[in-house]
């Protein structure tokens, strides 16, 4: 769900919808063949994604009705689309679609956020069966980087005493990873990761942090961060992971939110899009989300 908010601008132009009226005679543009009227463009637009549309639009109205979201958390949120996305990217789609738009899809993403958490639980017996799953598994962080020379740049840095976070933020071209301090997961010793990758790091105890080690993708920086211990004593963590990858996931939260519409009794006055929600009951969640 990470970057749902602005993965959806993608798709802005059905969102049109909402500022043209049917029946709208205004011209919106002019040509020497003829004018171009608001009928005539959401007419367009209605046939062309008006069902997906409406659906998006239902969703942030059931939402915003169901949960609240602060200017604060918005703000947040944006500050961290700076850093992940960088500042002049952000510019340039608050330029091409509007700062207040980029708001309220940012808005939808939070919204979105605070349905999972709400309706997504993690039973004990999932959390044993992820903790069965770790056997003989560990868990690394990582910096990577192009070349050796960078890579002793980071080894020096860290060595001496600076954090790993920062040096992860300033250095490392793996922007996934890095966004979540260079975590990488847990990995078996074979047949999930690099060979090279997970030979230097099932060498490493909890918490120590390799030399350079050359991969096909670069050359990496390893911090081993986690083994399998008690289940006791990882119960509360597993069950935090558990829960932060089920709210990350697509089906899951398309399931929720299909929910929310259903409960929410939608009646369509279109007769062009009131199968619109008949429809996307029927489809598979997977479906749902990529149509949006």
């Amino acid at each position: 769900m990470k970057k749902m908010a602005l993965a959806a601008v993608t798709a802005v132009s059905v969102l049109t919808l909402g500022a043209c009226s049917s029946g709208d005679k205004d011209v919106i543009a002019t040509t020497k063949s003829g004018d171009v009227t608001k009928e005539e463009l959401y007419t367009t637009l209605k046939k062309q994604a008006g069902g997906d549309a409406l659906n998006l639009l239902v969703q942030q109205k059931v939402l915003a009705d169901k949960y609240k979201v602060s200017d604060k958390e918005i703000d947040k949120k944006m500050e961290e689309y700076k850093k992940t996305l960088g500042e002049d990217r952000l510019k340039q789609l608050q330029d091409e679609f509007g700062k207040d738009y980029i708001k309220d899809q940012v808005k939808y993403e939070l919204l979105t956020q605070k349905a999972a958490k709400a309706n997504i639980k993690i039973t004990d017996k999932e959390v044993k069966a992820y903790y069965d799953d770790l056997k003989g598994k560990i868990r690394a962080s990582h910096i990577l980087v192009a070349d050796k020379k960078t890579a002793d740049e980071v080894e020096k840095k860290l060595d001496k005493g600076e954090k790993w976070d920062a040096v992860v933020s300033e250095y490392s071209t793996d922007t996934a990873s890095a966004a979540q301090g260079g975590d990488v997961g847990w990995f078996a010793k074979e047949g999930q990761m690099d060979e090279n990758f997970s030979k230097a790091a099932f060498k490493l105890k909890v918490n120590e942090i390799s030399k350079p080690v050359k991969s096909q993708f670069g050359y990496h920086i390893i911090k081993k961060t986690e083994e399998r211990g008690k289940y006791d004593d990882m119960k509360a963590d597993l069950k935090k992971e558990l829960l932060d990858q089920k709210q990350a996931d697509t089906n899951e939260i398309q399931t929720i939110l299909n929910k929310l519409v259903k409960d929410a009794d939608v009646k369509v006055k279109d007769k062009e899009l009131e199968n619109t929600f008949k429809e996307k009951s029927q489809q598979p969640a997977q479906q749902q989300q990529q149509n949006q």
